[in-house]
């Protein structure tokens, strides 16, 4: 039959979900920092991620790993507000000798992070409120989820090949 003849011959599309989530974080942030469009604020050097941490992230890229991340977490789950993202990116905070207690992230930097992402076109507002993926964005998404599973693919096959020659 014609068209299952057709549906073998498309490959076979591959999606966020199927690559491990930290290689493609940090493509991702690779990505948008290579690109230069990404507006990061001035204050990125000297701001904490959250009110329970003693001192500000150590890598320079933390806003473009952040903004992977949020991006990355809004193509599985939509729509996505501030006050969510304060919720995801929330710790215990320790108190030293009293009990530690939980604490949301900063509203800041989620804020800002939304607002970077809305310049560079990978989200967009939704109607209902909160944040969604654009269709620009889920394909940027996507291209980048490929890449990472054809170098996986690549790199498998080279190993194999190393462990048959040894």
């Amino acid at each position: 039959c014609l068209i299952h003849f057709y549906k073998r011959r498309t490959m076979p599309s591959v999606s966020v979900k199927d690559v491990n989530q930290q290689d493609f974080t940090v493509a991702l942030a690779a990505h948008f920092k290579k690109s230069g469009k990404m507006k990061v604020p001035e204050w990125v050097d000297l701001v904490k991620t959250n009110v329970g941490k003693e001192l500000a992230p150590y890598d320079e890229d933390w806003f473009y790993v952040r903004c992977a991340s949020i991006a990355r977490h809004i193509y599985i789950r939509s729509p996505v507000g501030v006050s969510t993202i304060r919720k995801i990116y929330g710790i215990r905070k320790s108190n030293g000798s009293s009990p530690s207690h939980w604490q949301k992230g900063v509203g800041g930097v989620a804020r800002k992070a939304l607002q970077a992402l809305e310049g560079l076109k990978v989200v967009e507002k939704d109607q209902n409120g909160g944040r969604r993926l654009s269709s620009q964005g889920r394909r940027d998404l996507d291209r980048i989820a490929a890449q990472i599973k054809a170098k996986s693919k690549a790199a498998a096959a080279a190993a194999a090949a190393a462990a048959v020659q040894a």
